[in-house]
């Protein structure tokens, strides 16, 4: 019985994919310097560490943070776009 436990779980981690796959991107809907931006960059900045990926915080200025919001709602839904409100 735990020879086959073990089979499962090696079998169910060599079909799993790593996550995440590529680098992250964080939209930022305010001006750079804002408390919003800062708080993205110092997320996004612990999420590389952790995560040992990437991670780019974008900026999308205007319309009171409708740009960036609809930028987020239009992003693939992959995980790998963020967002902060």
């Amino acid at each position: 019985m735990a020879i086959a436990g073990v089979a499962l779980v090696n079998a169910v981690a060599a079909f799993a994919q790593a996550f995440p796959a590529g680098p992250i991107k964080i939209i930022v809907p305010f001006t750079p310097g804002s408390a919003t931006d800062i708080l993205g960059r110092v997320t996004g900045e612990h999420l590389a560490t952790v995560l040992g990926q990437p991670v780019i915080v974008e900026n999308r200025v205007g319309a009171g943070g409708t740009i960036g919001f609809a930028l987020l709602a239009k992003a693939p839904p992959d995980g790998l776009t963020l967002g902060v409100v």
